[in-house]
């Protein structure tokens, strides 16, 4: 799908900015950091995660464990799930049984997301807490999900496009509002 960018919303100075200022909200609400972990729930959560656990580190000397969760058989858009015969929580080198939990995510829009990744995590054990940090809450809330942490509310149309791009995973840094473009003479589908 072509599409054409409408705005762009954060640069690389904004975006550290703005996971510096989530990080000590992060510090801020949780005493106990050594009881805290960081689990992301997609490639650009895990490299905002692994930020947030470094500028944790670098404010208060104290390692978060952050990693990767597979949600994907927790979702409600599958139609036919497999039997749950084992966990689907691999990335997660740690356990989350007592611990503060801050889930990662990149963009916010329905909930659908957060709610499998809310599954996985407790089928991984129970969490003394769960909370949510994410880079932008765009609105459209399909489930009552609400971030503890946000590092920018963005309010867009349904048909409008949140574009991260980060370092790590697009080798740029920004975050754009971008709109799908019809393509002259395509049929449509």
């Amino acid at each position: 799908m072509e599409e054409k960018t409408k705005a762009r919303i954060m640069d690389a100075t904004r975006i550290r900015r703005v996971l510096a200022r989530v990080a000590t909200e992060i510090i801020e609400r949780n005493r106990n950091l050594r009881n805290l972990v960081i689990v992301a729930v997609k490639p650009r959560g895990l490299a905002i995660g692994r930020r947030l656990a470094r500028q944790i580190k670098d404010m208060e000397g104290v390692e978060v464990p952050t990693g990767l969760l597979d949600y994907t058989h927790y979702r409600d858009d599958i139609p036919v799930k497999p039997a749950k015969t084992k966990l689907y929580a691999a990335g997660l080198s740690f356990g989350i049984a007592k611990k503060n939990v801050v889930l990662v995510d990149d963009v916010l829009m329905t909930g659908r997301t957060i709610r499998a990744a809310m599954d996985a995590v407790i089928a991984k054990g129970r969490p003394q807490t769960v909370q949510l940090a994410v880079l932008v809450d765009r609105g459209h809330r399909e489930l009552p999900i609400c971030p503890d942490y946000i590092g920018k509310i963005l309010p867009t149309s349904r048909r409008e496009l949140v574009r991260v791009r980060l370092r790590e995973t697009d080798g740029s840094e920004e975050i754009v509002i971008a709109e799908p473009v019809k393509i002259a003479g395509a049929r449509p589908r």
